[in-house]
């Protein structure tokens, strides 16, 4: 089901004329990621070659989408303040990579450790700009916190299982508990938009 989604959307983008740069937002990963998630699963049935398969979909078209979406971010205009918080989205692709390769391999290798540790720089990006974020208030764009910071976390376990590294594990712990304060956050948050009919609202 998932590919075929993904070629109706990269059909979309190569057929269509009214996209535009400033249209390019990490929301864009999303459809076309999300196969990654497929060999976290295939494998547990046996199936490791569709697991490869959705793996380099999901790998070669972040590489691609990445290059766009930064060259947008650095030398277009600044993402909409209600979009900033998917600026999380840069860290689930190499997050769940590196979960979706670990499905496929044993151990870690140079390619599981360049995942991992690129996730957890733009993990770090982001974290060091903590009060812009903040300063921006709340949007119903900002529940994409959650997921980011769920695969950055899950990947930190599985890091440290692999490599037996105990700082990995106390990181993981600590996102453990910013993911949580985020996620209730959020929670509150979007009880007292709805309260204040502030949900999907025009500009």
């Amino acid at each position: 089901m998932h590919i075929g989604f993904t070629i109706a959307i990269l059909s979309s983008w190569i057929y269509r004329s009214h996209y535009e740069l400033k249209h390019a937002t990490p929301a864009w990963f999303i459809p076309v990621v999300g196969n990654l998630f497929v060999p976290i699963s295939a494998t547990s049935f046996g199936l490791t070659e569709i697991g490869w398969f959705y793996f380099s979909i999901g790998i070669v078209f972040w590489i691609v989408l990445m290059t766009i979406v930064l060259y947008r971010v650095f030398f277009h205009d600044p993402i909409p303040p209600r979009l900033l918080p998917t600026l999380f989205i840069l860290i689930a692709p190499p997050a769940v990579g590196f979960i979706s390769y670990s499905a496929l391999t044993p151990g870690v290798d140079v390619l599981g450790r360049i995942f991992y540790y690129t996730a957890l720089f733009i993990t770090i990006l982001l974290f060091s700009n903590a009060l812009r974020f903040i300063r921006e208030g709340f949007f119903l764009s900002s529940w994409a916190y959650s997921f980011p910071l769920a695969a950055i976390t899950i990947a930190s376990f599985l890091m440290a299982q692999r490599t037996g590294n105990g700082l990995l594990v106390w990181l993981g712990f600590g996102l453990l508990i910013i993911l949580s304060i985020v996620v209730v956050i959020l929670v509150l948050k979007t009880i007292n938009a709805a309260a204040q009919k502030a949900i999907c609202v025009p500009e």
